[in-house]
């Protein structure tokens, strides 16, 4: 009877940085009914330790599978956050090694505005914090991120997740977790994590990782 709870409720936990991912999340988790249920954790910022920090209290292992997803621009523009997000990647490695609940690390970069523009066939790389005033009508930047529809905004007209999804699957990676999934077994497991430290120079991101796991 336990086992037949489990497949119906698919669980992970989302720990994401700011209130534009969590809105998002929160709202897909909502989309998805009772297959899937998402545990997003707004970060309010606080950098690479912040998470760490969270994650280690966050413990449970009661979830198929924890996606970390952070902005990656903090690598080049803060001091101490390179050494401060390679021990974040090394926790995740550690915990994936061991054979614990899977640790995805997702590292959009810059930021997840540039994930969120990416929905729209429309972008062709410009400024996401011009394109997303100039094309997209807000304000400004925070008026944008503060957007509670951000999931059905970027998911009508011309904008999709499939564009995304498109846009990024041929991209040199900064983050790129291998990893394999036993659907009848209900089991997932990350073979390797490869971090390209050229790739911090690029426009990239591995999410499409997130939604190819939630989806199967």
């Amino acid at each position: 009877m336990s086992r037949k709870e489990r497949i119906l409720k698919k669980r992970y936990a989302i720990f994401c940085e700011g209130d534009t991912e969590y809105n998002y999340i929160d709202k897909m988790r909502k989309k998805q009914g009772v297959e899937l249920v998402l545990k997003p954790i707004n970060m309010h910022g606080g950098g690479y330790s912040n998470f760490l920090k969270q994650i280690r209290k966050e413990a449970q292992t009661n979830y198929l599978a924890k996606f970390i997803i952070v902005d990656a621009d903090r690598i080049k523009t803060i001091p101490g956050e390179q050494e401060n997000f390679l021990k974040l990647l090394e926790y995740c490695v550690i915990q994936n090694k061991k054979g614990n609940t899977p640790h995805f690390l997702i590292a959009d970069n810059p930021d997840f505005e540039y994930v969120a523009c990416l929905h729209d066939a429309e972008y062709k790389g410009q400024d996401t914090k011009n394109y997303i005033v100039n094309a997209w009508k807000f304000k400004d930047i925070s008026a944008f991120k503060r957007n509670e529809d951000v999931y059905e905004f970027l998911n009508t007209g011309k904008k999709s997740y499939m564009n995304l999804l498109e846009s990024i699957k041929k991209q040199e990676k900064m983050i790129s977790n291998k990893y394999e999934i036993k659907k009848k077994i209900f089991d997932i497991k990350i073979k390797k994590t490869d971090y390209d430290k050229e790739a911090v120079n690029k426009r990239n991101s591995n999410i499409e990782e997130f939604f190819e796991v939630i989806d199967w």
